[in-house]
């Protein structure tokens, strides 16, 4: 006879979300992500990395979970990268952006292309800075600005903020991550 964990269904799926990600040069980049929680004017969204990558020289494991947080009245949002296993923080990767609207089955942001990376034990490094093209009009640079300075003011709380939706979200999107054990295979036995 099969075990209970054998019989028992498995997690539904997560309803999907396409986040498009679009640049102030016009172009766009898309992932298709699955929502863990949805509010009137935020979400986080989970992606599965499918593929070991490098992102400013943090290594991202084939399997890192990432929790995209993403507020419609921020002029920011955030990557959560987590550790494939157990759930552990890799790293927090904040984008400063605008425009951010949630509408159905689809996210919309502008990216304004500085970044700021966060590691455990570490002070945050701003990115990307010298990308900011020379004949930016000054309404963007004040843009950027301001969206830097709101992220650097909220950030202690925004960390407390992360970590809480990890330890609450990381059960729900392991069990997403798991494959389904078959009835014969032996974890599935008593």
């Amino acid at each position: 006879m099969p075990s209970p964990a054998a019989l028992a269904p498995s997690p539904s799926p997560l309803p999907r979300l396409l986040e498009v990600k679009r640049l102030l040069d016009g172009r766009e980049k898309r992932f298709d992500c699955r929502v863990l929680r949805r509010g009137a004017d935020s979400v986080v969204v989970l992606f599965v990395a499918p593929e070991a990558m490098q992102v400013h020289g943090v290594a991202l494991p084939a399997g890192t979970a990432t929790f995209g947080h993403f507020w419609e009245g921020r002029p920011y949002n955030v990557y959560h990268w987590l550790r494939p296993g157990d759930g552990a923080t890799i790293g927090i990767y904040a984008n400063l952006a605008g425009d951010t609207h949630l509408d159905g089955d689809r996210l919309a942001w502008l990216d304004l292309i500085v970044d700021v990376l966060i590691l455990p034990g570490r002070a945050p490094v701003i990115l990307d800075e010298d990308e900011v093209p020379l004949h930016t009009p000054g309404e963007l640079r004040a843009r950027l600005a301001g969206a830097r300075a709101k992220l650097f003011e909220d950030l202690p709380a925004l960390l407390a903020e992360l970590e809480a939706a990890r330890t609450a979200l990381w059960p729900l999107a392991s069990r997403q991550l798991a494959p389904p054990l078959a009835a014969d295979s032996p974890e599935a036995q008593p």
